[in-house]
């Protein structure tokens, strides 16, 4: 990668802060004369800071009992040594890591990926309730995950705009397609598949000239839901136009404007209806 031979796990460390200081020196120089993987490392950190914006604010609400039960079974499974304590009072351990924030790392390890992992035995529940995680945070996380990706954004460009529509419609099982957003000032970067609380979503991304990016998030999961008009969601940085119309679940999220984002979530949803 590098004549340091720096991998992508150290520069992750890096951005992390977890490097030893001389390691740390040597990246920094490096990255002084490499423009290119310093706007990556920046990327990554501008990823960072909008998770943490994201989800901090989770720390700080009430716990709910199920999931203040869930941690501690997690604190309590083979192979956790006397985390607890007695009476779960240890402080060893809940001066630097309460449950309210175990039980929140759970909720947002499930929403993350990880659910394969945790959905074993007495981890369904946890499964269970990441499927509340309402669809604005989803599409939000989703964004501010991708978005600043400077190398590969999406999984498929727009120069192959077709196979990316087959390929999503399929994986979905229903036609998804991504709007046209030339008269809003936003150009089809393209597409990924990932990976929902119960299936898969797609998620089209648009960048405008000043490199400005917006992502259009697309669930089949609210087939049950009613259908809703526009609603609007601030998450961290990040905001949020969102609504269900038949089977789908959409959200356009963008770090812009609420104005500015309603315009452009009215062409898209135009263009939806056009479609029928």
């Amino acid at each position: 990668m590098s004549p340091l031979n720096i991998s992508e796990d150290e520069l992750h460390a890096y951005v992390d802060d977890v490097l030893a200081p001389p390691r740390r020196a040597e990246i920094e120089a490096w990255l002084a004369e490499s423009p290119e993987d310093a706007e990556r490392v920046r990327a990554y950190q501008r990823q960072n800071q909008a998770l943490k914006a994201l989800f901090n604010p989770l720390l700080a609400e009430p716990l709910p009992e199920k999931l203040q039960a869930l941690a501690v079974q997690a604190l309590n499974a083979p192979g956790v040594e006397n985390l607890a304590g007695d009476a779960l009072g240890a402080p060893s351990l809940f001066s630097r890591w309460s449950l309210q924030r175990i039980a929140a790392g759970l909720l947002i390890a499930v929403f993350g990926g990880v659910a394969g992992w945790l959905g074993h035995g007495q981890y369904q529940s946890a499964e269970r309730l990441a499927q509340t995680v309402p669809l604005s945070r989803q599409a939000a996380v989703a964004h501010v995950v991708y978005s600043p990706d400077a190398r590969r954004p999406v999984e498929v460009a727009a120069d192959q705009e077709e196979a990316l529509v087959k390929w999503l419609s399929k994986r979905l099982g229903s036609p998804v397609s991504p709007p046209k957003l030339g008269a809003q000032g936003y150009e089809l970067v393209g597409g990924r598949l990932l990976p929902g609380n119960a299936g898969p979503v797609a998620q089209f991304m648009y960048q405008d000239a000043s490199g400005q990016r917006m992502t259009l998030y697309v669930t089949t999961e609210n087939a049950n839901k009613p259908e809703t008009g526009f609603r609007f969601a601030r998450e961290g940085e990040v905001n949020v136009f969102y609504w269900i119309d038949g089977k789908f679940g959409y959200a356009l999220s963008a770090g812009i404007a609420k104005g500015e984002l309603a315009k452009v979530a009215t062409a898209v949803y135009d263009q939806l209806e056009a479609k029928k």
